[in-house]
């Protein structure tokens, strides 16, 4: 009988009194006894840890748009391309996510419900940092953080500079000649749908090879917002499967506020110029 592997003879440390282990890096004593659920019901742990991921996930969404929203403002775009393909993946693992929560069941979920009170993820400050950071700036949606100076103040911040897209734009205009209207970049409303912006794009994907860094540019934003309205999308079927059409615990209308925010629109022009090609 074969005897059980014993890592130190592979050259494994084992001891890390004085050195730095995998939980002291990852800092996992903190990250796992975050969970608190608020009753005994079962299945309230998977529903913490479903949004506690999640918020995970979105934070490093935030990491990555804001290095590579610097990066196309300095005209460097081959790293910039990496990491908006890594935020479209990031939006596929949520996706793949509300698979999990899909797993509960409508009386799973009201064994646990009236413990949510008026929490909701309607109320996620780093979703709304995001839709900012991508250029959907609706100010409306601030209000429910105004009990936060120090959340205010990170929004602020986000809308005192160009979203993702006005940096893409800015590039369009400088790589194509086109001229854009001073409103195109304004950024304390959601973008428009521009006339003048579709036909520089047009022109990028009728000339992709003179263009070829913008077309890719394009193509990675479609890709971004197409792996971003998946995860809005599964968000309403998984809510209408778990509380049909009941109001929201944050006080919306639940699906059909899901269902409205499906109509809204990143990169509009990216959209349309696909109609006239």
């Amino acid at each position: 009988m074969s005897q059980p592997f014993d890592p130190s003879e592979d050259g494994a440390r084992m001891s890390f009194r004085e050195g730095m282990s995998y939980g002291d890096y990852l800092d996992l004593d903190a990250v796992l006894s975050a969970q608190h659920p608020l009753t005994d019901a079962h299945d309230e742990m998977l529903f913490v840890i479903q949004h506690q991921t999640s918020e995970l996930w979105m934070r490093l969404v935030l990491h990555e748009i804001a290095a590579a929203r610097e990066l196309l403002g300095q005209d460097d775009f081959r790293p910039a391309f990496k990491m908006l393909s890594r935020v479209a993946r990031i939006f596929d693992q949520l996706n793949s996510a509300w698979d999990v929560l899909r797993t509960m069941t409508p009386s799973d979920y009201t064994t646990f419900r009236e413990s949510l009170g008026n929490s909701s993820g309607f109320q996620s400050y780093q979703y709304r940092l995001i839709e900012y950071a991508l250029g959907n700036r609706n100010l409306a949606m601030m209000k429910v953080h105004e009990h936060r100076p120090d959340l205010v103040a990170r929004f602020e911040e986000e809308l005192a500079r160009p979203s993702l897209y006005h940096v893409a734009l800015k590039a369009l205009s400088a790589r194509t000649g086109a001229v854009f209207a001073p409103e195109i970049f304004r950024t304390r409303e959601p973008h428009r749908p521009d006339p003048q912006v579709q036909r520089a794009w047009e022109m990028v994907y009728r000339d992709t090879a003179r263009f070829w860094d913008l077309y890719e540019l394009a193509e990675k934003l479609v890709d971004l917002e197409d792996y971003f309205r998946r995860w809005r999308f599964n968000h309403v079927t998984t809510v209408e499967r778990v509380i049909g059409l009941k109001r929201g615990s944050g006080g919306t209308s639940g699906v059909p506020y899901l269902r409205r925010m499906l109509e809204v629109e990143l990169f509009p022009e990216l959209w349309r110029v696909r109609g006239v090609l």
